[in-house]
């Protein structure tokens, strides 16, 4: 059985992607051009996602519509916010199946995304991007945010652990909070520690100017495979984006297709 390509759209996934996108009625008078289809486009915008091919030269041939087209789908997607709900609707499912764990969390930015032009990656004056990672104790990424490169990783500690959406199991109140934290040495801050231990977290980072061999890495380490997961498209390791929420939008959606993977009924 031929292996699905990563930008096919399989019928089950679909059935969960398509009540979540915004609907535009035709007008009875004057409806002017049909609307290229949703599912179509999707697959376009995922194509250019994994293959890193530049917009107008999406091949016309595979029937995604243009590659402004899909662009534009991608912005109107991006701006309404699909992107969030769908990941919301497959964490739901992933904790139905008994398929997450809150008992810890781990938070890693490794710097992966350069940009299509500028200085050094050393460089303060560096123009690319970082991708932040919140994971369950499984790898599974609960939140990924988006900033400047230069940005010091503790800055986004809050945010994602504030932003994670709830996860509602089979019974009892959804859970938002893990019980602790795990973080490299680049979170080595005791007013995040406070902060953590305040939202009832125990924070276990490393701290800076020890030797290495803490054995956090142990834990740690599925961080950094969710980052090498969400980087596996070719579009994600290269910034061609002069707009933040077009690149956004290709994060959270690699970000809503990893977790799609793993759940095995799509």
């Amino acid at each position: 059985m031929a292996r699905a390509k990563p930008w096919e759209v399989s019928d089950e996934l679909w059935a969960v992607i398509e009540p979540l996108l915004p609907q535009h009625p035709r007008r009875s008078r004057y409806p002017g051009r049909k609307r290229i289809d949703d599912r179509r486009t999707l697959q376009g915008v995922l194509f250019v996602l994994y293959t890193g091919i530049q917009w107008e030269f999406l091949p016309q041939e595979l029937g995604f519509g243009s590659g402004p087209t899909c662009w534009r789908r991608l912005a109107e997607w991006q701006a309404a916010g699909v992107w969030g709900d769908l990941q919301q609707v497959l964490l739901d499912r992933l904790r139905a199946a008994d398929r997450l764990d809150f008992s810890r969390a781990t938070v890693d930015a490794p710097r992966m995304c350069r940009p299509k032009v500028g200085p050094s990656p050393v460089d303060r004056g560096r123009p690319g991007s970082k991708h932040h990672v919140l994971t369950d104790a499984h790898g599974t990424p609960l939140r990924v945010s988006l900033t400047g490169g230069n940005r010091n990783d503790v800055t986004q500690l809050l945010p994602l652990l504030d932003g994670a959406p709830a996860v509602r199991g089979k019974r009892g109140r959804p859970r938002r909070k893990p019980r602790r934290v795990y973080a490299d040495r680049a979170y080595d801050r005791d007013i995040y520690r406070q902060r953590l231990r305040e939202r009832g977290i125990t924070p276990v980072i490393a701290r800076r100017g020890t030797e290495h061999g803490s054995g956090l890495g142990r834990t740690r380490w599925v961080a950094e495979a969710a980052l090498s997961w969400l980087h596996g498209p070719r579009r994600l390791r290269i910034r061609w984006e002069n707009r933040d929420d077009i690149h956004n939008g290709f994060l959270q959606l690699a970000h809503a297709m990893t977790l799609a993977r793993k759940i095995p009924a799509i």
